[in-house]
């Protein structure tokens, strides 16, 4: 098992930068795919980014060119910078991690609140 905590979340304004972090327990964090999703109000929670085990990334066409995820695993630590922010980036991000030996098994954070406004 993993628990994953999410930190970095906040108010910023429009065309503002932000870093999100999820920090994994264990130490076994190398194997995880890791990804990066948010939910907004009234809305479902829809896939930001993703990165594997490899380092391969993956984006959503409304994050590309904008945000980058990147991992750490000395840290046990996976990233979300976000830049350009618009108003529409405004949700809960929420971080997960997937055993690629067992994908039916998904390990999520407790999310952190982005709001971007002026």
């Amino acid at each position: 098992q993993v628990q994953l905590v999410e930190s970095g979340g906040g108010l910023v304004q429009p065309g503002g930068s932000l870093r999100l972090s999820c920090g994994a327990s264990g130490r076994t964090f190398s194997i995880y795919d890791m990804g990066w999703y948010r939910q907004a109000p009234g809305k479902e929670r829809e896939m930001v980014a993703t990165i594997t085990s490899g380092g391969s990334t993956n984006y959503k066409d409304f994050v590309k060119g904008r945000f980058t995820i990147s991992r750490d695993n000395a840290k046990n630590t996976v990233y979300l910078q976000m830049n350009s922010m618009t108003p529409e980036d405004t949700a809960v991000y929420s971080c997960k991690a997937t055993d690629p030996r067992y994908p039916w098994a998904d390990y999520w954070g407790q999310g952190t609140q982005v709001t971007v406004s002026s």
